[in-house]
């Protein structure tokens, strides 16, 4: 099934200019909560409602990543809006979705968040407030705030990618893998064109192309909390594929073309 979008037209903004305008406290009508969600029925609608709590009148768009579940129904009776996908694309394909939904619904701010409880929308207030001085602003587990329970393995690929994605970002990065992230309107606007479906890509890749394209990737430290539904992978099998996936998308994000730098700040 192709997903066809019409063309919209947006002028150029520097990093943070809606936070500059609005201020992050004042308003929410432009920022777009996006959770991707694969067969998440267990905790879509308290994850859906505790953001409600925490950011009153925040607009939230569940992208069904092909769910064989109740997450749609679970999800619009929380009072989401859903996007439906016809099959699993993974996370860089909920996102592609939730990004194109962003621009052509008008909203300047896409935050993501996870659909298993993990991430506490109680941070993201502090996300919002460094955009004035970044396009992307990711929420780290690796900065001193809290504990997350990774195995060796991963934490090896984290950091290789960490350390190489910090060279090319021009910022010193500890968690490059964090799904917990706040895009501002040049990001968006990018990633609405050129998004990576890959495994992996909506992380790594991701933050390779905007880095390119010129954005400004900044990140504030924020605790992650235990799943609401479903089991953790601690597989040392998992592990090590997950290590050598991570080195693979590095790869290959720095072998294809650089978007070009207009890419994040012209026109669609």
């Amino acid at each position: 099934m192709r997903l066809i979008y019409r063309s919209i037209n947006a002028a150029a903004e520097s990093p943070g200019s809606w936070c500059y305008a609005h201020g992050v406290q004042s308003s929410l009508d432009h920022v777009l909560i996006v959770l991707p969600a694969y067969n998440e029925e267990e905790s879509i609608a308290e994850v859906i409602r505790e953001i409600g709590m925490a950011l009153p009148g925040v607009d939230r768009l569940v992208v069904n990543d092909g769910s064989s579940d109740r997450t749609t129904e679970r999800a619009r009776a929380a009072g989401a809006a859903v996007a439906q996908l016809p099959f699993n694309l993974g996370v860089g394909g909920a996102m592609r979705l939730g990004f194109k939904y962003a621009v052509e619904h008008g909203y300047d701010v896409v935050v993501q968040i996870d659909a298993d409880g993990q991430h506490d929308p109680r941070s993201v207030p502090q996300l919002l407030e460094m955009l004035p001085e970044a396009d992307i602003v990711i929420g780290a587990r690796f900065a001193g705030v809290g504990q997350y329970d990774a195995s060796l393995l991963r934490r090896m690929a984290m950091g290789v990618t960490a350390k190489v994605l910090s060279r090319t970002a021009k910022q010193k990065l500890t968690d490059t893998t964090s799904g917990f992230k706040a895009c501002g309107p040049r990001a968006v606007r990018l990633f609405s064109q050129n998004y990576p479906a890959e495994y992996l890509g909506d992380t790594i890749e991701a933050l390779v192309i905007a880095a390119r394209a010129g954005c400004v990737i900044r990140q504030v430290p924020v605790a992650m909390r235990p799943r609401a539904g479903g089991r953790p992978s601690h597989n040392p099998l998992k592990a090590a594929a997950y290590l050598l996936r991570a080195f693979l998308a590095l790869g290959f994000a720095y072998m294809r073309p650089a978007p070009p730098v207009a890419a994040a700040s012209s026109a669609i």
